[in-house]
């Protein structure tokens, strides 16, 4: 009888999905719990599953002669180089749609905080004052501008569409919206939007996108809002468009260095900081771990791929 083939699991994952995993097609090794064991199953290895944690580089490419198949649990694959992936013929999958929810629900919450000026009142309340007085304002009338109209972006507009909200976005790869959004070129954007909602995927060609121009260009009082990457905005240009005043707050999910090292950043009183945490629901992760095992499974049976990863210069 010929031996399996072997999935190795580099990353937690939801522990449903990996009781999936073991329904009899592979042989896995979880070696979540053990990273340094990682290196020592990549030998035989046919498929490996990650998450964020494991950085899928040429090097440990090279740990793994037999590799077919790279599953990413979630929506990013900028852990994964993806020039080396292709060079060797290896596959690579994601779970695109598993956060998608999760990250519109944040979305929506970090408006609600920045346009209502909600994160100062709450610290000053548990700071033990009650400073009361006019205050903030209503994000019905606000225009929201999306960079990066995907998934995530088209489910924020959904749910900001009852509080009277207009949506513009700027994204290259799309033409016309499939609702009321307008699609927009960036510099007709920056300037209108109340809120400026990062939700493209990172590139070489649009790191620090947003940078101390971009910046300039936004109306004054205007509020950022990053939950996709930290690498696409420059993190030294919003503080000083931050402390300037020009900008009125921003919400940052996602930093370029993580944990982040900009204290002053972090330290400023219209930031809103949060670690990482739009896909990390349960509902979110117990997606990812499924949609994931299901595009191994289909891998493992030969069947076509729903979720297969062009390749660098490949169609989107």
């Amino acid at each position: 009888m010929p031996t399996q083939r072997l999935v190795v699991v580099a990353d937690p994952i939801d522990p449903e999905a990996l009781v999936r995993l073991q329904g009899g097609l592979c042989r896995m090794v979880d070696a979540s719990a053990d990273p340094a064991s990682l290196p020592g199953h990549l030998a035989e290895a046919w498929g490996l599953i990650v998450r964020s944690r494991t950085k899928v580089t040429a090097d440990l490419l090279a740990k793994a002669p037999r590799l077919e198949l790279v599953a990413r649990a979630g929506v990013g694959v900028d852990n994964v180089d993806l020039t080396a992936t292709a060079a060797r013929g290896i596959r690579v999958v994601n779970a695109p749609a598993a956060a998608t929810t999760s990250v519109a629900e944040l979305t929506v919450a970090l408006y609600l905080l920045l346009v209502r000026g909600l994160y100062p009142s709450i610290s000053s309340v548990k700071a033990g004052k009650w400073e009361r007085g006019t205050h903030g304002h209503e994000l019905s009338g606000k225009t929201v501008g999306f960079v990066g109209y995907g998934r995530i972006a088209r489910e924020v507009a959904r749910r900001v569409a009852p509080f009277g909200v207009r949506t513009v976005a700027f994204d290259p790869f799309v033409r016309k919206a499939v609702d009321a959004t307008e699609i927009v070129p960036l510099e007709q954007l920056l300037p209108i939007a109340d809120i400026v909602s990062v939700h493209a995927a990172l590139t070489a060609e649009n790191h620090h996108l947003l940078d101390a121009r971009a910046f300039g260009r936004m109306k004054p009082g205007a509020f950022l809002v990053n939950v996709a990457r930290g690498a696409l905005v420059d993190e030294a240009a919003l503080l000083s468009a931050l402390a300037s005043g020009h900008l009125g707050g921003a919400a940052l999910d996602v930093f370029e260095v993580e944990p982040p090292m900009n204290r002053e950043l972090l330290a400023h009183p219209n930031v809103i900081p949060t670690p990482h945490l739009g896909a990390s629901t349960h509902e979110a992760q117990q997606r990812a771990g499924t949609d994931t095992v299901d595009e191994v499974l289909r891998a493992l049976r030969g069947e076509p791929l729903t979720a297969l990863v062009p390749a660098p210069g490949g169609a989107r």
